[in-house]
């Protein structure tokens, strides 16, 4: 039985892609910051196969702990940067876990024997730091896909950024690091929605679905997405797990960083949809994922999907 360590195995994406590996026969270990607090990840012990997971304590800035973690696993994702809208000091909350964390995790991995594969949870902001928003000269009629120059800015969104320069990190040491005995394979969310599997109040991806269904805006971000009636891109988390793991056991995708995105709907025919009303509008595909249908074999489902999952 192969093993697979999944550092942010608890979160949303986390929980499904946990839920994932059990499924199809791995052993799984999650990290845990703090594994006191059993309320982050008791939900994984009721999933099938739960006998297969072990919970680690890790901190990503902790070398050792990551040593630990790492060793005897056979693939290894890395989801465990923290995605936070409401910051007060990008710093600590973002930059040092995240751009650090990673530095340190390529690191350790490095030296850790016997891993064949990699995968980042990187983010659609490795691609435009100012999404929803268009951004690097195109207007809303234009689409992304993998081939556009990246596009980063200062004043986007601390939490884009974090992402952007962590996503730039790992684009280095695969440069620099040429004959590595692993492959490393990132793939770059949109905005990631469904049903979460756990109770936790901590998920930035189900507390955004909550707003975007009652129209709240509890900072100036999320009211400029009101403002625009931003197009927003999204994708079901189940389908964001599933084409993690098929980044995890397929070989030859050394280097690639899929984008994960289905349908893009204005903010306002989300919110529609979250109510069950019927959205005025048509949805269109900005993110393509044509590479990530044809190397990972994903079928993206329709927004409705993950919308209607988010209210059962």
């Amino acid at each position: 039985m192969k093993t697979a360590g999944i550092i942010g195995g608890s979160g949303f994406i986390g929980s499904h892609t946990t839920k994932k590996f059990l499924q199809e026969g791995f052993k799984v270990r999650v990290s845990a910051t703090d594994i006191s607090k059993t309320e982050k990840y008791k939900h994984l012990k009721e999933l099938p196969n739960a006998e297969n997971l072990e919970i680690f304590p890790l901190k990503v800035e902790n070398k050792n702990q990551l040593k630990e973690f790492i060793n005897g696993c056979d693939i290894v994702v890395h989801g465990g940067t923290p995605f936070q809208l409401d910051v007060q000091d990008p710093k600590t909350e973002l930059f040092d876990p995240t751009i650090k964390g990673t530095e340190n995790f390529l690191e350790v991995v490095n030296q850790t024997p016997n891993i064949d594969k990699v995968v980042l949870i990187a983010s659609v902001a490795s691609y435009n730091t100012n999404f929803p928003m268009p951004a690097g000269g195109k207007g809303p009629s234009d689409t992304f896909d993998e081939s556009d120059t990246p596009f980063m800015s200062e004043e986007s969104h601390p939490y884009a950024q974090a992402k952007f320069i962590a996503n730039q990190t790992v684009e280095s040491f695969i440069k620099e690091h040429p004959n590595t005995d692993f492959e490393i394979t990132s793939v770059s969310p949109v905005a990631v929605m469904g049903k979460s599997l756990s109770n936790r109040q901590d998920s930035t991806s189900s507390g955004l679905q909550y707003l975007f269904k009652n129209k709240i805006a509890p900072n100036p971000f999320i009211q400029m997405i009101y403002d625009n009636d931003a197009e927003f891109a999204i994708v079901d988390v189940k389908n964001v797990a599933d084409g993690i793991y098929n980044a995890g056991i397929k070989k030859g995708l050394h280097g690639k960083n899929y984008l994960f995105s289905s349908e893009s709907w204005k903010v306002s025919h989300i919110s529609a949809m979250l109510n069950s009303e019927k959205p005025k509008g048509n949805a269109r595909i900005v993110y393509k994922n044509d590479a990530a249908k044809q190397d990972l074999g994903i079928e993206f489902d329709p927004a409705i999907v993950p919308l209607q999952a988010f209210n059962n």
